[in-house]
């Protein structure tokens, strides 16, 4: 797969953790279009107008990096939305989030995330987290689509 044709969609509101986010992708050069959406409202109506039924899946993101406190709906709502639809259900979704609530951790797996992970504090932390989960789900994962 060639990573030009991949896009993975950050839901995040916080400005600090989009720029380490993106920082992080860029230069492990792990996708060309990230897509950043910073409300849970603004995510849904993204993910549901550019994903196509079609076979091939156009249009839909190859991983989505969901943060779970979010304004106007939150996380949880948008990953039940997510998984409760036939043309985004078998999208990867990676929580990652500050929230360490088990509560959040078992909701979030009873309603289909791939991974949950509580961010890291420390930025050159931070940062190998997210390089590792972009070529997790961009290199190794292989998707049933």
């Amino acid at each position: 797969m060639n990573t030009a044709d991949v896009e993975i969609v950050l839901i995040e509101d916080n400005p600090a953790d989009i720029e380490l986010t993106l920082d992080a992708l860029k230069k492990k050069n792990l996708a060309n279009k990230v897509k950043v959406l910073t409300d849970g409202e603004e995510a849904l109506d993204y993910l549901f107008n550019s994903c196509g039924l079609t076979a091939d899946r156009a249009g839909c993101p190859f991983l989505i990096m969901l943060d779970l406190k979010l304004p106007k709906v939150s996380g949880l709502e948008v990953l039940e939305k997510i998984r409760s639809d036939e043309r985004t259900k078998f999208i990867p979704v990676v929580v990652l989030t500050s929230s360490e609530e088990e509560k959040d951790r078992v909701e979030s797996y009873n309603l289909g995330v791939n991974s949950y992970i509580v961010k890291p504090v420390q930025f050159d932390t931070f940062a190998n987290v997210v390089s590792e989960i972009g070529f997790y789900w961009v290199f190794l994962n292989k998707p049933p689509y």
